[in-house]
C-alpha cells in the first residue's frame, strides 16, 4: 500500500463544500469592500460588500473584524480563480423571509430604519429583506416631501407578502390611523365646550388654523383668533406653535376652537368707557359710502356716519378721511346688547353764532350815537299817518 503524500493528506483533511451549502468561517482579513474567511477548505472564502448587505456604501472594516465567526452561504465553489465566493446577505434574507412571513401572518408591528427615500415611497431592510412602503401608506395625510424620514426608525406592518415575486409591502398608515382613533376616543371622553386645552398648530390657511389637540384636529376660525380683526392668519401663526385654546363647540368629531377668552372681552367695561357723551379717540379701520368704522380698541368698532363727519355736506367718507387716520369724536349712541356704538365729530364742533337783528342809529351830534328800535319807528310812522 503506497503512502499518501503530504499534499494528499492535507487535501483529505479538508472538508468538501457545495454551492448553496451553509458553512461557518473565521474572518482572517477585512477590507472596506471585501472580507476573507478561513472556511476549512483548500481555498479561502471571499465575501464582497455587495454580498454582505443591501445597505449602500457600508465600510466593512467598521462592522467586521478579524477573528469574527460568520455563518455564510456558498455562492460558487470556484470563481475561476480558485476562490470560493460567499454570501451573507442571501443567507440572512432566507432567514429574513421566514421572519417576514411570520410577521405578516401575525400582523406583528416591525421597526426598521429607513435606508432609502424613493420617488414613490420609503425602503427599509429587515434581516436583509428589503421592504417597500408606498408614499400612500407612509402617513394618514399627504406627505409632499418624504426626505424627513431618511435615517429614521419607523414602525409598520407587512400588508403584502409575496416571496416568489420578492414583493414585500409595508404599511405605516394603518398604525397611525389606529393610534389616532384611540387617542381621539380618550380625548372626547374628557373634553367639553368651555374647556381650555393646549394644542399645536398643524396647518394654517386663509380662513383659519388647524390645531392638533392630540389625536383630534380642531379648527380655529379666523373670526375666533382675536377680539380684534385678523387679516392674514399666516402672519399670526406658525406651524409647530403651541397654543392654549378654548373649546367653543363639539359636533361629532368636529371641534371648533377660539382664542376669544371671556376675561379679555373688550365689551366688559365698554358701557363705562364709551358712555353717551364721552369723547373718544380711535383709528379709521375701514370705510363705506355711508360712513367710516372707527376702531376704538381691538374688538370694538364704532360707526361714524357720513352725516356726522363735518357740518358741511360730504358725499362719502373717503373724501375727507383715510384708513389708519386717528380721529376724535363724541359718543352719541351706545347699544350694549347689539354691540353697536355711534360717533359724531360734528357734535364736538362749536355751534354757529347767530347774528342779532340790525339796528339803525341816529346821530344827535358828533359825540353821541343813539340806538333806534326799527320796529318801534315803523309803528310810530303808521300811527301818525292814520291820525292825519
Amino acid at each position: 500500500m503506497s503512502e499518501l503524500t503530504f499534499e494528499q493528506m492535507l487535501e483529505e483533511s479538508l472538508k468538501t463544500i457545495h454551492t448553496g451549502e451553509v458553512i461557518e468561517g473565521t474572518v482572517i482579513d477585512v477590507k472596506p469592500d471585501e472580507v476573507i474567511l478561513n472556511i476549512g477548505y483548500k481555498s479561502d472564502g471571499i465575501l464582497t460588500r455587495n454580498e454582505y448587505t443591501n445597505e449602500p456604501n457600508v465600510d466593512l472594516t467598521a462592522v467586521i473584524k478579524a477573528g469574527d465567526k460568520m455563518e455564510v452561504k456558498v455562492l460558487k465553489v470556484n470563481d475561476g480563480e480558485g476562490q470560493v465566493l460567499l454570501t451573507y446577505k442571501r443567507l440572512a434574507a432566507d432567514r429574513g423571509n421566514k421572519r417576514i412571513e411570520e410577521a405578516f401572518n401575525s400582523k406583528e408591528v416591525l421597526t426598521a430604519k429607513v435606508s432609502q427615500v424613493l420617488d414613490g415611497g420609503l425602503s427599509v431592510v429587515v434581516e436583509e429583506v428589503r421592504i417597500f412602503i408606498p408614499a400612500s401608506l407612509v402617513s394618514d395625510v399627504y406627505e409632499k416631501d418624504l426626505n424627513k424620514y431618511a435615517g429614521q426608525e419607523i414602525e409598520f406592518v407587512i400588508s403584502e407578502y409575496n416571496p416568489k415575486r420578492r414583493r414585500y409591502i409595508g404599511d405605516r398608515k394603518q398604525l397611525i390611523v389606529a393610534k389616532k382613533a384611540e387617542m381621539q376616543k380618550e380625548l372626547f371622553a374628557k373634553i367639553k365646550p368651555g374647556d381650555v386645552i393646549e394644542g399645536t398648530v398643524k396647518n394654517v390657511t386663509d380662513f383659519g388654523a388647524f390645531i392638533d389637540l392630540g389625536g383630534v384636529d380642531g379648527l380655529l376660525h379666523i373670526s375666533e383668533m382675536s377680539w380684534g380683526r385678523v387679516e392674514n392668519p399666516k402672519k399670526v401663526f406658525k406651524v409647530g406653535e403651541v397654543l392654549k385654546v378654548l373649546i367653543k363647540d363639539i359636533d361629532g368629531t368636529k371641534v371648533a376652537l377660539s382664542l376669544k377668552f371671556d376675561d379679555s372681552n373688550p365689551w366688559k367695561n365698554a358701557s363705562t368707557k364709551y358712555a353717551v357723551g364721552n369723547e373718544v379717540t380711535g383709528k379709521v379701520a375701514r370705510m363705506t359710502d355711508f360712513g367710516a368704522f372707527i376702531e376704538l380698541e381691538p374688538g370694538i368698532d364704532a360707526l361714524l356716519h357720513v352725516s356726522q363727519i363735518a357740518k358741511e355736506h360730504i358725499e362719502k367718507p373717503a373724501d375727507v378721511l383715510s384708513v389708519g387716520q386717528e380721529v376724535t369724536a363724541k359718543v352719541v349712541d351706545f347699544n350694549e346688547e347689539g354691540k353697536k356704538i355711534s360717533l359724531s365729530i360734528k357734535a364736538l364742533l362749536a355751534p354757529e353764532v347767530k347774528e342779532e337783528p340790525a339796528q339803525e342809529t341816529v346821530a344827535e351830534d358828533d359825540a353821541d350815537v343813539v340806538s333806534v328800535d326799527i320796529d318801534a319807528v315803523i309803528a310810530k310812522q303808521e300811527a301818525e299817518e292814520t291820525a292825519e
